[in-house]
């Protein structure tokens, strides 16, 4: 077989496999009444102050760390 060929039809595999992805993720926004929501991130000093979202007691004791020299 011409290997142009088997290029072509993967690709058009991988195309029509997103295309279904496309519809099912758009069907989940749909049921969920997602629209968009904002994401926010906070920065490593302001997770630690304990501001506005308190880490749980039992995350204190966990290392900085994990692994490594």
């Amino acid at each position: 077989m011409n290997k142009n060929i088997i290029i072509s039809v993967v690709l058009g595999v991988l195309i029509l496999i997103s295309v279904v992805q496309l519809v099912q993720l758009n069907s989940l926004k749909e049921k969920s009444g997602v629209s968009s929501v904002p994401i926010t991130t906070q920065g490593s000093s302001s997770s630690s102050s304990g501001g506005s979202n308190p880490i749980p007691g039992n995350l204190n004791n966990l290392p900085d760390m994990v692994g490594g020299c």
